[in-house]
């Protein structure tokens, strides 16, 4: 018994100095944005940290989506090493090499997903002087619904006191506009009309306005003119979920395929599936399953009927057995429903050249596992 009251007695010193000792870090960096959302939060914070950095100031930002990544004050990037499952204690070794690095701004990707953990995220270590909202989408509802306000609940944990929020949702604007009020914060949603179409084909890839506009808004709020923040995000390095199209030649045959894995809810695919002209030329959609987000595929089947109808659908990743079976009963053709699982990178690359020769193959769902396989196996000679 003394013992383990002699335990808990040192785990509590240690965990006090570990605090005392993060918040000294935290003084240390003046400017701090939070990025909170269910679509976009990596390419949000990479273009915040661009636009910062075009602005003369000393920056580090940190992502956490489809490979997490430390970006420098220089600009570089190294990845985010972990030998154990994401912890969000992992943000408390972020901000003290920012500090080490004398940062005057860090931008920070929230990386919790449970509703308590994101209020602690906030309110516990980072205390942002700027909160970004980018969305709220139906996604990690086992988590943090069931019902879409419960969703907008949980991204409302990282609504910072007495600072402000800037958001590019629409539909529960007003709920997360209570939030900030209620803890004293300043509320903007952001206009994505201020982003032209001539600001978007200046981007490496495909990227969004409303990403663009909220970026730009987060700048602003730091002090850096719109103009030269857009100058640096124009430079950006796409994140690895990033809408990007690459081109796959195989011999005399050849497909475009399109990287929206990140998409990877309803609304966005649909979103991304008409951005890009697909309801009228039409595609074949890649459904890349994961066993752990069986309920994603539930969600994402009816897209398949109306909203983003394709071609063929191809069925890749585990389980597809299963997730066959739950396209061809939410009304998917049966005979559109190719399942490729259990091969390997290349052999779904060759049965792609022949399904899709001359068209598009558009990847959703999820990019873990066979989803970055088949990126990797693409990249190798587009395709020789």
């Amino acid at each position: 018994m003394k013992l383990t009251l002699l335990l808990l007695a040192l785990l509590t010193v240690v965990g006090m100095w570990e605090m005392a000792r993060h918040r000294y870090y935290r003084r240390q960096i003046k400017l701090r944005v939070h990025v909170n959302g269910s679509r976009g939060k990596s390419s949000v914070a990479r273009l915040i940290a661009a636009g910062l950095q075009a602005g003369g100031l000393r920056v580090c930002a940190k992502t956490t989506g489809s490979a997490a990544r430390f970006i420098h004050v220089d600009g570089t990037e190294t990845p985010v090493v972990r030998h154990s499952p994401p912890n969000i204690r992992e943000q408390l070794r972020v901000f003290r090499q920012a500090a080490r690095e004398k940062a005057d701004v860090l931008v920070l990707e929230c990386m919790a997903v449970r509703p308590d953990l994101q209020w602690i995220c906030e309110h516990k270590i980072v205390k942002a002087t700027c909160g970004v909202i980018t969305n709220v989408r139906p996604d990690h509802l086992e988590v943090q619904g069931p019902r879409m306000e419960d969703v907008c609940d949980s991204l409302g944990g990282t609504v910072p006191r007495g600072s402000v929020l800037l958001t590019a949702e629409n539909k529960f604007g007003s709920r997360l506009e209570s939030i900030a009020k209620r803890r004293g914060s300043r509320f903007m949603i952001t206009d994505p009309a201020s982003v032209t179409e001539d600001d978007l084909d200046k981007f490496s890839y495909h990227e969004f306005a409303d990403n663009v506009s909220l970026a730009l808004d987060a700048c602003e709020e730091c002090g850096i003119d719109r103009a030269e923040a857009l100058s640096g995000m124009h430079k950006v390095l796409p994140d690895v979920g990033a809408l990007t199209i690459l081109p796959c030649t195989q011999d005399d045959k050849k497909f475009d395929f399109v990287n929206a894995f990140a998409a990877n809810d309803p609304e966005s695919s649909i979103a991304v599936w008409k951005r890009l002209g697909f309801d009228k030329t039409g595609a074949v959609a890649l459904y890349n399953n994961r066993a752990d987000r069986m309920r994603r595929a539930k969600d994402m089947a009816p897209i398949f009927v109306k909203g983003a109808v394709p071609e063929k659908l191809v069925v890749v990743g585990e389980a597809t057995a299963a997730i066959c079976e739950l396209f061809a009963r939410c009304g998917v053709d049966k005979n559109d429903i190719v399942d490729l699982g259990g091969k390997t990178a290349t052999e779904i690359c060759d049965e792609l050249f022949v399904l899709a020769n001359g068209s598009t193959v558009v990847g959703l769902g999820n990019i873990g596992g066979a989803g970055h396989l088949l990126i990797a196996e693409l990249e190798k000679g587009e395709t020789s």
